[in-house]
């Protein structure tokens, strides 16, 4: 049987008395929020009235009336909490650490107890078996490897391994979030892997801050269950990222979405431009060929919905809930894969078909990026920690945190989301498979204007699969979310037609 609502702007205020619970929670975030904004730097602005999408004063468009504006979720309790426990001090111990190995390049010495990659994996291996101790055997930890045979960037058979903790969700434990840093590390010459290749910044600060939330995390319960990754052969060809994916694909592992951070812990530029409170994350749109089906990438194309890729909605859902006071970061969303003649991780689970952002610093200094060890004509060149910024990278990991706990504690995403395209019409009705997930308590339709970058606007629904909301579907996108009693909400889904 179809439940469904009819959402008018009248129904609004009716429908929010009837969801005390959560209205109670929104106006405590909406306080919350406020007095965050107050004491942090500048956040990015959500238009949300019609008229900054116009220039005529009179005019109304697209109508602003239906639902509410949107206000970010901001963090609990519990979150804060988790967020004091984020230390500069062990993650610079972390970085320092994993420059001490000299060389950690994929093709260095994997015997050598103190030089090499297998020094530095063996190392890290240890160290979260330790941190996933207090987590009474919830949380595991494995060295996941293969031999890579010759391929490019690989010049002779080598052992790539993965070091990964998984701490198994407490409700919902099929359904899996990833977090992940490389810690691999080259020179100039990539192929040089006898030298000193200390890579702090690329990419011990990723490394660190997996760690930092593997510790913090190994004593909570979330529903979902979480992953963290110290992946091999990034700087080779992304191969230890790419077993890692195609080893979740083809066991049909449900990974909801993954975090690479990667070049996270520096805030000077090359050009000494320095914003210690801004994190890029990169978010693909058109997704890779081979993860939809062309009947698919055809429809998204018509409906407008090339920048509602999975990985987008994953970006936006970050920005909300983790730019804020209580991180102290802005989130800045790029929209496209990586920077030009980069790439990184991310993009081994994008092409697995998973949702999959990347978080690296505003402003990067190359010449501390794939650089000898060297000082030429008075510049020092090489990745040294002596560049790292730990206060900076620890906020970065409280970015990942915000986002990380959000996800793994909402519901899952919505699933068959569509709309309805069988007649002309200048309302839009939706449709969505009804869950009997622990703790949902609804759903929401969010909105914006084609041309905005972030959600405006929210209609709750309560808790049916199917809706009406007096708006053309023509005129916006729409996404349906769900929301869980705790408060937390999952990240949007666009729906697709039906006809």
């Amino acid at each position: 049987m179809r439940l469904s609502v009819l959402i008018t702007g009248a129904l609004v205020s009716a429908l929010a008395s009837a969801h005390g619970a959560e209205e109670t929670y929104s106006s405590e975030q909406t306080h919350y929020s406020e007095s965050l904004h107050a004491q942090s730097p500048p956040l990015p602005t959500i238009l949300a009235n019609a008229s900054d999408y116009g220039s005529c004063a009179a005019a109304s468009w697209p109508p602003s009336d239906v639902g509410t504006q949107l206000i970010p979720q901001a963090p609990d309790d519990e979150v804060q909490a988790m967020m004091k426990e984020i230390d500069p001090v062990r993650i610079q111990a972390i970085i320092e650490k994993l420059v001490s190995f000299g060389t950690r390049h994929t093709l260095s010495n994997q015997t050598d107890p103190k030089r090499g990659i297998g020094a530095a994996r063996d190392w890290i291996a240890a160290e979260m078996r330790t941190l996933a101790a207090p987590s009474g055997g919830r949380m595991k930890v494995e060295v996941q490897s293969y031999i890579q045979p010759v391929a490019s960037r690989i010049s002779f058979p080598v052992r790539i391994s993965n070091v990964v903790a998984t701490l198994q969700g407490s409700t919902d434990p099929s359904r899996v979030y990833v977090i992940t840093g490389h810690y691999d590390s080259r020179i100039t010459d990539v192929m040089n892997y006898w030298d000193d290749a200390p890579g702090a910044d690329d990419d011990g600060s990723g490394v660190a801050i997996m760690m930092e939330l593997c510790r913090i995390m190994a004593t909570r319960h979330p529903k979902a269950t979480m992953v963290f990754g110290a992946v091999a052969g990034e700087e080779q060809g992304l191969y230890g990222s790419t077993f890692m994916a195609q080893t979740y694909r083809n066991a049909s592992v449900n990974v909801e979405a993954m975090l690479d951070n990667d070049i996270a812990g520096a805030s000077v530029g090359d050009k000494g431009q320095k914003d210690p409170y801004t994190i890029r994350l990169f978010a693909q749109g058109t997704l890779p060929n081979g993860t939809e089906s062309a009947a698919r990438v055809a429809t998204r194309l018509v409906i407008g919905g090339e920048n509602d890729s999975p990985a987008r909605e994953l970006a936006r859902y970050s920005n909300e809930v983790a730019a804020n006071g209580a991180t102290g970061m802005n989130v800045a969303i790029i929209y496209r894969l990586d920077r030009f003649l980069r790439g990184g991780d991310h993009s081994s689970f994008l092409s697995a078909g998973y949702a999959a952002i990347r978080f690296t610093e505003p402003n990067e200094n190359f010449a501390h990026q794939h650089q000898d060890v060297r000082v030429e004509n008075g510049t020092q060149y090489g990745d040294l920690a002596e560049f790292v910024d730990y206060d900076f990278t620890a906020r970065v990991a409280k970015v990942n945190l915000a986002t990380m706990w959000s996800l793994a504690n909402a519901p899952g995403m919505v699933r068959n989301v569509s709309v309805n395209a069988t007649t002309l019409s200048n309302d839009s009705e939706f449709y969505w498979a009804a869950s009997n997930e622990i703790g949902l308590a609804g759903y929401e339709v969010v909105w914006r204007p084609t041309t905005a970058p972030l959600w405006t606007h929210v209609v709750p629904v309560g808790n049916v699969n199917t809706a009406k909301v007096p708006l053309s579907k023509d005129n916006v996108i729409f996404g349906i979310r769900a929301v869980g009693s705790n408060g937390y909400k999952s990240p949007a889904v666009i729906p697709f037609p039906v006809s």
